[in-house]
């Protein structure tokens, strides 16, 4: 993937400077570039939201979602250079101007947040060991919460002792009765680890050998839900940022063929 950003970004570069070239020559011949600017960004934008069109057309052969996740990519820094370009400035002047202003940087900073965000999320991920769909993870953890109900149940019957049964309820039901410890598990930090580690020890010291075998069985399922919940977290926030950065895209989309219409209305 690196070597085709490499490719892609040198591609870029070349159209950019070459748009550049021709705006500087149009000013030397007292023409005005910003049309011709605009025109440039407005299909520039509208070539990295396909990347979202493709992505609901995945069953059709459009090449790899990771090329066309370069192409957006590069194509959204692309586009800040011809914004830039088109307006002259950092901040352009008039209000409707300056809302599609915000608008646009809103865009390009959670584009860019989110394509980190994403990477990093993919790293970890993998180093949980496990694979999990999200839209399948609530039925997962009530297949572990009726596991461990079951050796709960078994180990009350078979050694009649309702220790493991007495913790289970007082602590560990509400572990497993839902996704836990959302915010560290998104941040790294290893407080479910360290909460299973806690309520392990207080309550191994008072089991027998027997009882003992069944907890483990428990923890060993706690700790899979443990690895089931990061993915519920990292593959959450990654739904959510979508929520945010898809319906600002299509707004700034909106925004931006309203400010071209009105142009060519004045220009008229």
């Amino acid at each position: 993937m690196t070597k085709n950003i490499s490719i892609v970004s040198i591609f870029a570069a070349i159209v950019f400077a070459t748009v550049w070239f021709s705006s500087r020559q149009m000013e030397l011949l007292f023409a005005d570039s910003a049309v011709m600017t605009g025109y440039t960004l407005m299909a520039v934008m509208l070539f990295v939201a396909l990347f979202n069109v493709r992505k609901k057309l995945s069953m059709l052969p459009l090449a790899k979602a990771s090329t066309w996740l370069v192409f957006h990519v590069v194509g959204g820094v692309l586009c800040v250079a011809f914004f830039w370009l088109h307006t002259g400035s950092i901040w352009p002047q008039g209000a409707y101007e300056s809302f599609l202003a915000l608008v646009f940087y809103l865009v390009s900073i959670s584009g860019i947040l989110g394509y980190i965000q994403q990477r990093v999320n993919a790293r970890k991920l993998t180093e949980t060991g496990i694979e999990v769909i999200y839209e399948r993870i609530p039925a997962e953890l009530a297949e572990i919460r009726e596991r461990v109900e079951e050796i709960v149940l078994e180990c009350t019957e078979e050694t009649g002792s309702d220790t493991i049964a007495n913790h289970y309820i007082d602590t560990l039901a509400w572990y497993f009765r839902r996704p836990r410890f959302y915010l560290p598990a998104l941040l790294g930090f290893g407080n479910a680890r360290t909460w299973l580690r806690h309520k392990g020890r207080s309550v191994e010291r008072y089991l027998n050998s027997d009882e003992k075998a069944y907890f483990e069985q428990v923890m060993e399922l706690a700790e899979l839900k443990r690895l089931v919940d990061e993915h519920y977290a990292l593959q959450d926030i990654n739904k959510k940022w979508l929520l945010f950065h898809l319906p600002l895209s299509v707004g700034l989309l909106v925004m931006a063929f309203w400010h071209l219409l009105l142009v060519e209305v004045y220009a008229v």
